[in-house]
């Protein structure tokens, strides 16, 4: 079984052909696509196309880019999505959560605090409800792990990771796993195939963030992003660590169950 923990299927970019893209994920061996929420005006449309997905799982939250078009008022609208949505069995989790400090323009100074109040009071509401989140974590460890360690929480998926590995160490023994897909099949991206190829493979699970982050292979004029790729992407992981395909899926999977203890298939 391949999971490709974080796709974001509702993306205007799939709008002329998102079953094909589904289809073809599903015919490369993807059995579970988590789509998770960006802001309160596609909670429900995240929501019913994973109903719409054989093996489709979601997520609800405010992603921290944005944050600047959201209203304080959100937080309750989530905070009841999420209490609709714990009797769904398709409703996996919080997320996209968490804070980018790579964008400059939101790096510093208000536009960062309200980063920060909507990443401290989304966590608070992970573990009102007892919910894993998944983490957008852009040059922003420490700080991430800074609230983290403020909570007990249900752990998660620190997505698209690109840290150091005390760092890395620092989110799974917070109970986190570390999210890898595109970035890491790019020969230049040094410092991620080094912590994928090293770190425990119980610590990874595999993603695509499609149709963003496309992989090395995907050339102009379309870049764009499927979780069909998946495959590939774990093929790429298993000569990287010199483990089977076979391991890698195994492995990836299990842990994202363990992550996300919601995502059961029937």
């Amino acid at each position: 079984m391949l999971i490709d923990t974080h796709c974001h299927l509702d993306a205007a970019e799939f709008d002329h052909d998102r079953e094909e893209v589904i289809a073809d994920a599903r015919a490369q061996g993807v059995r579970i696509m988590v789509i998770p929420a960006v802001e309160q005006s596609n909670f429900a449309t995240v929501r019913n196309l994973a109903h719409r997905i054989d093996g489709g799982f979601y997520a609800l939250g405010i992603h921290p880019m944005y944050v600047h078009k959201a209203q304080d008022e959100d937080l309750d609208l989530l905070e009841q999505e999420i209490a609709r949505s714990m009797e769904d069995p398709r409703f996996v989790g919080v997320g996209e959560v968490g804070l980018d400090f790579f964008v400059t323009d939101i790096a510093s100074g208000v536009q960062r605090e309200r980063q920060e109040y909507f990443y401290s009071a989304q966590l608070s509401l992970a573990k009102q409800f007892n919910l894993p989140v998944i983490l957008h974590v852009r040059k922003s460890q420490d700080t991430l792990l800074k609230y983290l360690r403020r909570c007990s929480l249900s752990g998660g998926i620190a997505h698209a990771f690109n840290g150091s590995f005390q760092q890395a160490q620092a989110f799974t023994d917070l109970g986190f796993a570390l999210g890898v897909g595109g970035a890491m099949t790019y020969t230049r991206s040094l410092q991620i195939r080094r912590l994928a190829s090293e770190l425990d493979l119980s610590s990874l699970v595999l993603e695509t963030d499609s149709p963003d982050i496309p992989p090395a292979w995907l050339h102009e004029p379309n870049r764009r992003n499927t979780p069909g790729q998946i495959g590939r992407i774990a093929r790429e992981l298993a000569d990287l660590r010199q483990e089977s395909f076979e391991t890698i899926c195994e492995s990836t999977t299990h842990t994202a169950k363990r992550v996300l203890p919601r995502m059961i298939l029937s």
